[in-house]
């Protein structure tokens, strides 16, 4: 861990190792899991000298302690002999030793020979398994039959809804009281960088084995389908906790995470849970740290900013995280991005720290990463992501979504004081904030003439060029710009691209149009913006919605309906759509671009009926598409349902690589294949997953009634027309359920540096 993140938080870590603790529920028959544990297997010969580095960051100022300065060696060394797949695993590692201990082993390998084999043998012997700090809990009011499944009609779909609603108990998860190591980071007989909690939650799966923040507002959205409210409540207990001691909610459940947070969610999450449960008890605690939290926004991640379109000033959030050194969890590829061999003249220290803090600043936004934080979103190509890292802008990026994030947080906030009959100043003081926030996000966000919503750039004082699925995230909140109350077509052309997407791709509506090599640019699409762009549809008045779908004009695609420059990519410059079983793409232009239009419908969008509204033709296609892409990637990895889906065959199955897979929800999901999961990234695609499965069980509650089993495509077609295979698949595949080997960092590093 960097020291100028355990400088500030150094208070903190008493309160992260020493949550109260209150007792866990017992769990008299929890399901049967494998948690597996990485074995340090370096690709180079043990016999290898550890590659060469550059100085690991120190202090600018104050002398460090000595342990300090080796546990930051430690660490860098480890990382460059790439002893695991992911840097994440060697900080979820529990010490089997004092950190005093495991610091003079360390110190007694030769700095100048030191090999792979010696850190193999290091880790072996001053290190526990990933992982084993928590612990699998059964779920003792699990209904196998609650009543949103009854909303489904299709036999199908509803049994796929049930399997997705039975993965809870896969992923459930208790701090494992007789594996923590004790308080003391001095003394202690082992250290962890886990958070210990205090009541059950939900991982989101794979690498991701602790709670998250902003993934548990789409994990709640399916617990409560699931009538799962007792989780729902431990989990926003678990955030109240760590709002308690914290004075804020940290990115994850470990400490290396306290540098940061994530979009602010806990308030919605609060007031979802109390509409649907008429548990207003919580309030007594929650409004208060709500209270806390929001002022933790304010006071860190708020600035002024003067709108040059009005030259009005607003107080507007931003993403912005006080760091100098690599993220713990990804300290080689921050490394590697900072020290890059190729580039002709190396980043002076100053550069290495300001890249250090936009990487974490990005990884605090959730889109971690994408191009709409970057100045050069395409240098070095796809294939090469680390230029175009290096040109993050994350701190002077004044971003669409978290702003309306904290406009609706205040609303809400308000709401529930109202709801009380109590405390009307404290109510009226957020909505005059929520109005502040309203007037900023329509004033600096939206464009009326390219009828969508762009980030605000500080540095070039304008709104950014790149349109992305922050679009949707004001309207999903509760602000809708007059000029789209002005008239349905106005309306119509906010929404103009996800319909050019529904026709154009196989899957669901991507992040943006631009393909980088970033997992959060095209041609991923995401459960978390499938669902905002439902819910961004259900918010429109139902005056403007009520004429059916526009349709293009003679000799054009759906393309043609969108506002002029607003997703700014040219049709032909449009990620390609490749025809199965044809071995090449779809035109680029023209309506035979449009491969999935059918009459009244699209392809996997449900069936056309009539009188049906624009917007709920939308609603209906997008909720089909989301449920073919979950379910049939799911299937193409071994999912099956007797006596409605069959089992692949082994030469099926061998194409995504999971003969013996039982089938993989994925975190995310490819707009031009629905039989796979989405790519790039820092990290391989990880299974599991709880957003996916909230949402899957959000679209079924509420859809369920014009949901049709889809069309999933031939797998073998499929193989034949693309020579890309499905690595993405087969790195993520597993016994379902599985919590992944991938994990990688040194949690005595990070403990001592705390220590500090």
């Amino acid at each position: 861990m960097h020291l100028t993140a355990a400088v500030l938080a150094s208070a903190l870590l008493q309160g992260a190792r020493a949550l109260p603790q209150g007792p866990l529920s017992s769990a008299t028959a929890p399901p049967s899991i494998t948690i597996s544990t990485a074995v340090a297997s370096p690709s180079a010969p043990l016999s290898s000298p550890v590659p060469s580095q550059v100085p690991y960051h120190l202090p600018k100022s104050g002398a460090p302690a000595e342990s300090s300065v080796l546990a930051l060696y430690l660490l860098q060394t480890v990382n460059l002999a790439r002893p695991y797949s992911d840097p994440k695993t060697i900080v979820d590692k529990p010490t089997s030793k004092t950190s005093q201990q495991v610091l003079s082993d360390f110190s007694s390998i030769d700095n100048s020979t030191v090999t792979e084999g010696d850190i193999v043998n290091f880790l072996d012997n001053d290190f526990r398994g990933e992982g084993l700090e928590l612990e699998a809990v059964a779920l003792a009011n699990f209904n196998a039959q609650p009543a949103s499944l009854n909303n489904v009609s299709d036999p199908l779909v509803k049994a796929f809804a049930q399997t997705v609603h039975g993965y809870w108990t896969q992923l459930i998860r208790q701090t494992n009281s007789t594996a923590l190591c004790p308080e003391g980071t001095e003394n202690g007989p082992c250290e962890s960088t886990l958070i210990p909690l205090n009541h059950t939650f939900v991982v989101p799966g794979g690498r991701f084995r602790e709670q998250y923040y902003w993934d548990s507002y789409w994990i709640v959205q399916g617990l409560i389908q699931s009538e799962l409210y007792d989780i729902a409540n431990d989990t926003l207990q678990n955030f109240m906790d760590e709002i308690e001691h914290f004075g804020f909610i940290p990115n994850g459940g470990r400490i290396y995470y306290l540098d940061r947070s994530q979009p602010p969610l806990f308030i919605r999450m609060l007031s979802d849970y109390v509409s649907a449960t008429n548990d207003t008890a919580i309030l007594k605690r929650a409004l208060p740290l709500a209270e806390k939290e929001l002022k933790w926004w304010a006071d860190n991640r708020t600035l002024n900013v003067t709108s040059p379109f009005t030259n009005q000033t607003y107080a507007m959030a931003h993403y912005s995280v006080n760091n100098t050194a690599p993220r713990p969890e990804s300290y080689l590829q921050d490394y590697l991005t900072a020290n890059d061999p190729t580039l002709q003249t190396p980043l002076t220290e100053d550069q290495r720290a300001d890249l250090y803090a936009e990487l974490a600043s990005g990884a605090e936004t959730g889109w971690d990463y994408s191009s709409r934080w970057m100045s050069q979103p395409f240098a070095g190509g796809s294939n090469n992501t680390n230029p175009a890292l290096r040109s993050l802008n994350v701190r002077q990026t004044i971003p669409v979504c978290l702003n309306s994030i904290l406009y609706k947080a205040h609303t809400l906030l308000a709401d529930l004081y109202d709801s009380q009959h109590e405390n009307s100043s404290s109510a009226a003081a957020h909505r005059a904030t929520a109005a502040a926030f309203r007037a900023g996000i329509l004033d600096l966000f939206w464009d009326p003439s390219r009828l969508a919503f762009y980030d605000f750039n500080l540095t070039s004082n304008a709104r950014s060029t790149i349109f992305t699925a922050a679009t949707f995230y004001p309207l999903w909140n509760g602000i809708i710009p007059d000029e789209v109350l002005s008239s349905s077509e106005n309306a119509f052309g906010l929404f103009a691209a996800l319909n050019m997407v529904l026709n154009r791709y196989n899957g669901t509506f991507p992040v943006t149009f631009l393909e980088t090599g970033q997992q959060w640019d095209s041609p991923n699409a995401w459960p978390p913006h499938q669902y905002i762009a439902l819910e961004a549809l259900r918010a429109l008045p139902s005056n403007l919605t009520s004429n059916p779908l526009p349709t293009p004009g003679s000799g054009n695609s759906t393309f043609d309906l969108i506002p002029s420059g607003q997703i700014g990519v040219d049709e032909n410059a449009l990620p390609g759509q490749p025809i199965i079983g044809a071995g090449r793409n779809a035109t680029k232009t023209g309506p035979a671009a449009d491969i999935n239009t059918l009459n009244g419908t699209v392809a996997n969008g449900g069936n056309a009926t009539n009188g049906e509204g624009w917007a709920a033709t939308l609603q209906r296609e997008l909720a089909n598409r989301y449920i073919a892409s979950t379910l049939c990637s799911w299937h193409a990895t071994g999912g099956e349902i007797p006596n409605l889906l069959p089992r692949l065959s082994p030469q099926e199955l061998n194409v995504t690589q999971s003969v013996n897979n039982t089938g993989n929800m994925f975190e995310k999901f490819s707009i031009s294949d629905i039989d796979s999961a989405g790519r790039g990234g820092e990290y391989t695609v990880q299974a599991g997953f709880g957003w996916t499965n909230g949402v899957v069980l959000w679209v079924a509650n509420n859809y369920g009634n014009v949901l049709v089993a889809p069309k999933c495509p031939d797998l073998l077609a499929q193989a034949q027309t693309t020579s890309t295979t499905k690595t993405n698949a087969a790195a993520a595949s597993g016994p379902r359920g599985a919590v992944s080997v991938s994990a990688v960092l040194l949690s005595v590093v990070v403990a001592t540096l705390f220590s500090v």
